[in-house]
């Protein structure tokens, strides 16, 4: 197996299930507390861009496993 393929395919997998999680628990907490909809929206925005960074930096590690090597 390509190990840039590997390390995509984790690299994407794990942010994606993240994001799912803060999106269900976000939704979950604005069910409990609606007038606290606009702080948790905005901790859920901050939220889903850090797990989105971790899928960049897979990228970026694939990109070098593909072409320095």
């Amino acid at each position: 197996m390509d190990p840039s393929a590997f390390v995509m395919a984790v690299g994407t997998i794990c942010p994606a299930l993240a994001i799912g999680l803060i999106g269900g628990a976000a939704l979950l907490g604005v069910s409990r507390n609606p007038q606290a909809s606009d702080r948790i929206q905005v901790l859920a925005i901050i939220a889903i861009a850090f797990a989105e960074a971790i899928a960049i930096y897979a990228l970026i590690v694939a990109l070098i496993l593909k072409f320095v090597r």
